[in-house]
């Protein structure tokens, strides 16, 4: 387990690398799109820059971006089972661009595939969600899942990410047939997770997250107690399909067995 102090460490390192790069930005950012259609600022290059300075002081490891080539990131990710940082720099950059006030930056720390240490932090709410294997999940210190929540299917609301689902029939029926509560798409899959694990959402599903979208949330999830899968219907941490992941989950084990059930019949 990594100990104590180096996650105050990191944590530190974050909330101030964020104030410093990504605070004096919003509102006021330069972007421009990416090959793939996305959404990059210059927010994003300075915090991802200074977070490759910054982490190897708390663990001497080299740093996986999400704004490097695909060609940098593999050859990161295949060389370097032993230890490496998977961040990102800003989860939800069309958010920060627009003057939303939900983004977050995304760090982990990652040994043969499985995270070890997970912080997301929103500079904006001041918000600092964090985990390490086996050290249980916290938000500013407080001890997560914040709120239980109730057994009952019909009572859940719902994070659903509709434009990554690849089966239409689901994306239909999850708006029209499911038997939950309410359902929110708020655009940054990280704290999503953090969401999750804080009890704010019951369950969650996701039609494809990248590495660096899941590597820290999806240990802040697990150790709040949360359960999770795939749509394929693998075990999560599984070798296949790490740099994009489907995410079935849910905070509470009864509901997780309902929600999958529902989710699987309606694929």
């Amino acid at each position: 387990m990594i100990n104590h102090e180096k996650i105050l460490q990191l944590n530190e390192i974050i909330a101030t690398v964020a104030q410093a790069e990504i605070v004096p930005r919003f509102l006021n950012a330069k972007s421009q799109i990416k090959s793939d259609g996305s959404l990059l600022s210059e927010a994003d290059l300075a915090m991802q820059a200074q977070l490759a300075f910054r982490l190897p002081e708390i663990i001497n490891a080299p740093v996986l971006g999400e704004e490097m080539s695909p060609e940098q990131q593999k050859h990161l990710w295949q060389h370097n089972q032993s230890g490496l940082w998977i961040i990102d720099p800003i989860d939800g950059t069309t958010n920060f661009l627009n003057g939303l006030p939900h983004f977050a930056v995304s760090v982990a720390f990652v040994q043969q595939g499985v995270p070890q240490l997970g912080v997301i932090h929103n500079p904006i709410s001041q918000e600092t969600f964090y985990a390490s294997q086996g050290g249980g999940a916290f938000l500013n210190g407080q001890k997560l899942p914040l709120r239980q929540s109730s057994p009952r299917l019909q009572d859940a609301v719902a994070g659903v990410e509709v434009k990554r689902l690849r089966s239409g029939n689901l994306s239909t029926r999850i708006h029209t047939l499911s038997p939950i509560r309410s359902i929110r798409s708020l655009g940054s899959s990280t704290l999503d997770w953090c969401y999750l694990a804080a009890g704010r959402y019951d369950v969650y599903v996701h039609g494809g997250q990248n590495l660096w979208d899941y590597a820290a949330g999806a240990l802040i999830f697990t150790e709040a107690g949360g359960k999770l899968a795939t749509l394929e219907g693998d075990d999560f941490w599984s070798g296949k399909h790490v740099f994009k992941r489907s995410a079935i989950a849910a905070i509470q084990p009864d509901l997780f067995e309902k929600w999958v059930k529902w989710i699987r019949e309606n694929q």
